[in-house]
């Protein structure tokens, strides 16, 4: 499974872009995400990356859940987002 953040999400049209480091963006539809109804762009989504004449279509996308600090604030730890190199 790969992991990026969601970089488009349009509501009224049920689908969305997955970030892709310096490359193509990733096509997400609303069909392929699991336990949820839409995604928020800066979320942190976990996916299978499948290739078509259309270019990269992202499948099976769920939600990463992020820690919980309770409150504490630990500085810049574990805030960077994972950035994947560029699929071809």
């Amino acid at each position: 499974m790969l992991q990026t953040t969601v970089k488009k999400w349009f509501r009224d049209k049920d689908y969305g872009f997955l970030d892709n480091g310096g490359g193509t963006d990733i096509v997400v539809n609303k069909d392929d995400l699991i336990n949820c109804q839409f995604l928020k762009v800066g979320a942190t989504v976990e996916f299978e990356c499948n290739s078509d004449t259309r270019g990269l279509i992202a499948k099976k996308v769920k939600l990463v859940q992020q820690n919980k600090s309770g409150g504490r604030h630990n500085g810049n730890q574990g805030n960077k987002p994972f950035r994947p190199g560029v699929m071809t």
